[in-house]
C-alpha cells in the first residue's frame, strides 16, 4: 500500500475507533440509567469517557495494533479487537481505582461498555476494509506498475510482489534485462519488447516502475532510470544484495551517501522508547524493593559470611559495551579462583558454568538465589539503560571471548533482567546452544505484548519456587 492510502487507512480506523467508544460509551450510559440526567457524578462519567479515548490514540499510535490489518482475516481480526478491549478495560479500571473513580462509576455501565464497543469495533473494521478494499481495487485508484527484471527472476519477483504490494497495485507488463525471455507472458503478464523497454513504456498506461536485476551493472540500468524520469514516471531500484532474505533492508543516509541498511531486527523506534519508558517506572519500582529488602539481606548476609554486601562484575551489554552488574553477594570472596577447581563439575555444556551444590554459595546466598533477591540490585542497571526489565542473559567476559557469530547476534539487543529462557525451565536447560536459542527467538519475535508475557511468567516463577536453583 503507498503512502496515501496507509495515512488513510491509519487515520481512518483511528477515527472509527473514536467514535465507536463514544458511541458504545453513551449508548451503555442509556440502557443502565435509561437518561443521561441520573448517571451520577456526571464530570467523573465524561473523565472515563476521556480515559478511553485517550487509550485508543496511544494504543494505536505507540503499539500500531492496526498495522496488519488488511492481512488479518475475519477471526484474527476479532481476536485483535477483542484483546484490544481487554487491555483497555484493564488499564481504564486500574486508572479508576487510583483514582477513586471506581467508587461512584457503575460496573453495569462498563460492563455493557466493553460488549458493546468489543461487538461496534469488529463491525467498523469490517465496513471499512470493504470500503477501503473496493476503493482502491478501483480503475482510478489502483497504481500500474511496469517490472523490469532478468528472465530468471520473474518467477520469483512476481510472486514476490503479488504477496507484498497489496489489491491497490496492478501489474501491467513485465520487461527484461538480459537474457531473452521465453515466452510473450507470464501469468496473464504480458512480457514487452526486450530491445527497447522505454518506447514500449511510453504508450502504455502506467504510474510506476520496479527495477529487480541483481546480476545486471548499474551502468547498464542507469539508462532506464533516466528514460523513466523523464518521463515522469516513478521508478523503485531494488537494491537488495540476493541471499539476505533473512535481513530486512530500509533506505537511509549514511553521511551524504543513500544507503541500504540491512538488520534483523524489525521495530518501530516508537515502540522501543515505550520499552525504555516502562524499564524506567519499573527501575523506580525495583529500587524502592530493593531499598526496603537491603537492610534485612545487608544483616544476613554480614552474618553468614566476610565480605561486601554487593557484588559487582563486568558484563557484556547490547552490542559488545562493557557495564558493571550488580547483585546482593550469594558467594564467598574465593568463589572466582575456586571456579577454575570446579570447571570440571560443570553441568551446563558450552560456554556457561552451572552446578546444583555449588559449594562456592553460602547459606544465605542458597536462599536469595533460590527467591531471586539476589538480583534486585540489578534495578540499577535497568534505571541507568545498561539492561531492560526483559531482555537476552547478558555473558561474562571470559564467554563473550569464545563466541562465534552466531552467539554474537544475542547481544543485538539490550540485555535483561529476564528473559524468554528464564520463563522457559532455566534450572532444566543443561547447554547452552538452548540458551542462545531462546534469547534469539526472543529477540526475532520481540513485541511489546511478549515482554508483558514473560514479566507475568517471571513473577509466576519466582512466587511458585521454581526460580534459580
Amino acid at each position: 500500500m503507498n503512502r496515501k492510502y496507509k495515512v488513510i487507512e491509519t487515520y481512518g480506523l483511528l477515527f472509527a475507533d473514536l467514535l465507536s467508544i463514544i458511541f458504545s460509551f453513551l449508548l451503555s450510559t442509556y440502557i443502565r440509567f435509561g437518561n443521561f440526567r441520573d448517571m451520577g457524578d456526571k464530570e467523573i462519567h465524561f473523565q472515563v469517557c476521556l480515559t478511553f479515548l485517550l487509550f485508543c490514540t496511544i494504543y494505536s499510535f505507540f503499539l500500531d495494533w492496526n498495522r496488519n490489518f488488511f492481512r488479518r482475516n475475519i477471526w484474527q481480526e476479532c481476536a485483535a479487537v477483542i484483546q484490544y478491549n481487554a487491555l483497555m478495560f484493564f488499564v481504564v479500571e486500574g486508572v479508576m481505582y487510583f483514582l477513586k473513580w471506581a467508587d461512584v462509576f457503575s460496573r453495569l455501565v462498563m460492563a455493557y461498555f466493553v460488549i458493546i464497543n468489543t461487538l461496534l469495533t469488529i463491525l467498523l473494521h469490517y465496513g471499512f476494509k470493504k470500503l477501503l478494499r473496493k476503493n482502491l481495487s478501483s480503475d482510478k485508484s489502483v497504481i500500474k506498475v511496469m517490472v523490469i527484471t532478468e528472465s530468471g527472476l520473474i518467477e520469483e519477483t512476481v510472486r514476490r510482489l503479488k504477496e507484498e504490494l497489496g489489491i491497490n497495485y496492478q501489474m501491467v507488463a513485465l520487461g527484461c534485462i538480459g537474457e531473452k525471455y521465453d515466452g510473450d507472458s507470464f501469468e496473464e503478464i504480458p512480457v514487452v519488447a526486450q530491445s527497447d523497454i522505454i518506447q514500449a513504456a511510453t504508450t502504455m498506461p502506467l504510474d510506476e516502475v520496479f527495477i529487480s536485476a541483481p546480476s545486471v551493472a548499474q551502468n547498464d540500468v542507469e539508462y532506464l532510470l533516466h528514460g523513466f524520469g523523464e518521463m515522469g514516471v516513478d521508478c523503485h531500484y531494488n537494491l537488495e544484495v540476493p541471499g539476505m532474505s533473512g535481513e530486512r533492508g530500509r533506505i537511509e543516509n549514511f553521511g551524504d551517501y543513500t544507503v541500504v541498511t540491512y538488520t534483523r531486527f524489525q521495530s518501530s523506534y516508537k515502540r522501543m522508547l515505550i520499552k525504555r519508558c516502562i524499564d524506567i517506572v519499573g527501575g523506580v519500582v525495583g529500587l524502592v524493593i530493593t531499598g526496603l529488602f537491603y537492610p534485612f539481606v545487608a544483616i544476613a548476609i554480614k552474618l553468614d559470611s566476610p565480605g561486601p554486601i554487593l557484588f559487582s562484575q563486568t558484563r557484556i551489554g547490547r552490542n559488545g559495551r562493557r557495564f558493571k552488574i550488580y547483585k546482593f553477594r550469594s558467594m564467598y570472596l574465593d568463589a572466582e579462583e575456586r571456579k577454575k577447581e570446579l570447571e570440571k563439575q560443570n553441568e551446563m555444556q558450552g560456554l556457561m558454568f552451572k552446578m546444583e551444590n555449588d559449594p562456592r554459595i553460602t547459606r544465605v546466598g542458597k536462599f536469595i538465589r533460590k527467591t531471586s533477591i539476589d538480583e534486585l540490585p540489578q534495578f540499577y542497571n535497568v534505571l541507568k539503560g545498561d539492561m531492560s526489565l526483559v531482555g537476552t542473559r547478558p555473558p561474562t567476559e571470559d564467554e563473550f571471548e569464545k563466541y562465534n557469530q552466531y552467539y554474537r547476534r544475542r547481544i543485538s539487543m539490550t540485555p535483561g533482567l529476564t528473559g524468554l529462557w528464564q520463563v522457559s525451565g532455566r534450572s532444566e536447560i543443561e547447554d547452552f546452544d538452548d540458551v542462545v536459542k531462546y534469547d534469539l527467538k526472543y529477540i526475532d519475535s520481540w513485541s511489546l505484548m511478549l515482554d508483558f508475557k514473560i514479566l507475568i511468567q517471571t513473577v509466576k516463577v519466582v512466587f511458585t519456587g521454581k526460580g534459580s536453583k
